[in-house]
């Protein structure tokens, strides 16, 4: 499939799902900010609006005035490369890219070449970075484009304590749970994972991140809680990424991590209520501290 015609049927698909989410006898954004907002040509703009009125989904005689007809369809949708990345494998290479190339606050984001990267629609990556901006991790910029931002020591310290709160009541129920439940087979998994990375730690030490968000995100599993959920991506890319932290220390840091992971582990398994509650807390207000001394060091207020 030719790179004009891929970039045509991605913007198509795009405007379909701005579509679906417009009143009937909406209008669409003008030609110049449908090109910014999905960060292709307005020539590509203007055969997708064309597609679009061909279909009947809107009326458009080439002026301002984009009337939404009728909703789209499943069927409306064209084909796309097959081979693109899921939602999730998405915030997975967003984040493994913030931690390997120490990508610092204030980094302009460029759609276009990123979601190449990432192999995503560019519709997709703007839609993932606009999920990011409820945070204020990233913003759009006035002139298009996203920009990377850093996090204040209060943002922080609030994002640490209700961290603290979800998982202690995590733990405190997983403890209780029978020995017949899946999570103490993950938990032996996840045990030997931790052994095997403590072996290599000098030469594998970036791969904790990964670790660490599967143990959390393990321990987090066993309780269900729709509100807690929309803080994982926030929570990812703060903790499990060490988004802005100072990586002259990361082998150690991750080494000691990896102990607290265990002792949390151990006494889990041991059934222990009290010792998990106080190795779970321990393990997090280290890891409160850890964030909020390289706040200091890199002089953020």
């Amino acid at each position: 499939m030719a790179r004009t015609d891929e970039r045509f049927r991605e913007a198509f698909n795009a405007l379909l799902d701005i579509c679906t989410t417009m009143e009937l006898g909406g209008q669409l954004a003008p030609e110049l900010a449908l090109s910014e907002r999905l960060d292709v040509s307005r020539t590509v703009i203007r055969s997708s609006l064309e597609r679009l009125k061909a279909e009947g989904i809107i009326a458009w005689e080439g002026g301002r005035n984009k009337t939404l007809l009728r909703r789209p369809l499943p069927m409306d949708r064209l084909a796309v490369q097959a081979d693109q990345l899921s939602a999730r494998e998405l915030e997975h290479q967003f984040l493994d890219w913030v931690l390997r190339f120490d990508v610092a606050p204030g980094t302009a984001l460029n759609v276009a070449e990123l979601a190449r990267q990432f192999r995503v629609t560019p519709h997709m990556l703007q839609e993932f970075l606009a999920s990011l901006s409820r945070f204020g991790l990233v913003q759009r910029r006035n002139k298009g484009g996203w920009v990377l931002l850093g996090f204040t020591r209060e943002f922080a310290v609030e994002l640490s304590e209700f961290r603290l709160m979800l998982e202690l009541n995590a733990v405190g129920h997983l403890v209780t749970l029978p020995d017949n439940h899946p999570i103490w087979a993950q938990l032996d998994d996840l045990e030997a994972r931790h052994h095997k990375l403590a072996q290599e730690i000098d030469h594998r030490f970036h791969d904790f991140s990964l670790l660490d968000e599967a143990f959390h995100a393990t321990i987090g599993s066993v309780v269900q809680n729709r509100f807690a959920a929309e803080f994982q991506k926030l929570i990812a890319l703060i903790f499990h990424y060490h988004f802005q932290w100072d990586k002259t220390n990361e082998r150690n840091r991750n080494f000691a991590a990896i102990g607290e992971h265990l002792q949390i582990i151990a006494a889990l398994k041991a059934r222990d209520r009290a010792a998990t509650l106080q190795a779970a807390e321990l393990h997090l207000r280290t890891s409160k501290l850890t964030l909020l001394e390289s706040l200091r060091d890199h002089a953020i207020s």
